[in-house]
């Protein structure tokens, strides 16, 4: 058997528990760790691994592990941070794939770059940021992205896209359909506005604004209030492992929002622009009664219904049970089916 350039790090049946945030047991057949685009092009051009299926991996926070994986690993950890571009009208800021998300969020504001605050204390690693389309608190990361990088899993080749070639959409993008697997994002490009305009439309922002009268905060306060409300709502990971929001928020007609509406008044919806109405999955859930219910030791976080989390021991199955079981009983109720954020592996 051929072995991979010692430049290259790599790990026989290495456990993924420590890899994916809600600390599932799963095995990894080999990991490679990859720490720049050389790395990836030695795994392409390399005899035995160039043509084997691959799995990206970064922090592990959007990801159920239900098996152990026969794909080659590629743990992505590419460091750096910089001011890539300074314009009358944007700072554009570069950060490596394997850079931490929160941490980068926290570093731009310190350099006086603000305009990713709204999307703070989001779990994960930079590169995973695009392939989801992150977003919170009135803000998507296409709001704020310009260009990034990929290395062709096929031709070792780095590729530039832009916008238009990520075909974004909620929670989504050309890297989790038609890109996933082929190739692996090693640094993003993000486009901060100037001058700086808040985003404060959303109703938790809303209400610090009435508790604490501030009715301009700056940049490092939205920042605070974006931190201190996502600590009130969800499980730190490292102390109960979870993977964030597990569904995301529908999307109905109009039409059907009024339907609903009819029977269940309260529900919580939000307007789009297209005439289209977003429900909140976590109130679906909570109606159906689920907050705190568990299918062995996965659960339904007692604070917060869209949230499913790790007790303890818990499998990759006993998550997935979990999550068809709530979206057979909201669909039952509501007749609207939920789709997870999390990938299912």
């Amino acid at each position: 058997m051929s072995h991979l350039p010692m430049a290259l790090q790599i790990e026989h049946k290495a456990s993924l528990r420590e890899h994916n945030s809600f600390g599932l047991p799963a095995v990894a057949r080999e990991l490679v760790r990859v720490h720049s685009d050389a790395d990836l092009r030695r795994v392409v051009d390399h005899p035995e691994y160039g043509l084997a299926p691959k799995f990206i991996l970064g922090g592990g926070s959007n990801v159920v592990l239900t098996r152990d994986l026969t794909d080659l690993v590629l743990k992505v950890e590419i460091p750096g941070r910089k001011l890539w571009r300074e314009n009358a009208d944007a700072w554009i800021v570069e950060a490596g794939a394997g850079e931490n998300w929160h941490d980068l969020v926290d570093w731009t504001l310190a350099q006086g770059w603000p305009g990713l605050e709204n999307l703070a204390l989001i779990p994960g690693l930079v590169g995973a940021a695009p392939v989801q389309n992150i977003g919170a608190y009135g803000v998507e990361l296409k709001d704020r992205f310009h260009s990034l990088d990929v290395v062709d899993l096929v031709t070792g080749r780095t590729v530039y896209f832009d916008a238009s070639m990520c075909h974004f959409g909620y929670r989504n993008s050309v890297f989790k359909q038609a890109l996933a697997g082929k190739c692996v994002i090693t640094r993003v490009r993000l486009r901060l506005p100037r001058p700086w305009q808040p985003v404060l439309g959303y109703l938790d922002l809303e209400r610090k604004i009435a508790d604490t009268g501030n009715l301009r905060p700056d940049a490092r306060t939205i920042f605070d209030w974006v931190c201190a409300i996502r600590r009130a709502k969800l499980p730190d990971p490292a102390l109960i492992g979870n993977a964030g929001s597990f569904f995301k928020n529908p999307v109905v007609s109009a039409e059907q929002c009024r339907d609903i509406i009819g029977r269940d008044p309260e529900i919580v919806h939000y307007p789009l622009a297209d005439g289209s109405v977003k429900l909140a999955a976590g109130w679906l859930i909570d109606a159906c009664g689920w907050k705190g219910k568990a299918v062995g030791r996965a659960a339904v976080y007692e604070r917060q219904a869209l949230v499913l989390v790790n007790r303890g021991g818990a499998s990759g199955a006993e998550v997935v049970t979990l999550a068809r079981a709530i979206q057979e009983s909201v669909y039952g109720r509501f007749g609207i089916r939920l789709e997870p954020e999390p990938v299912i592996v």
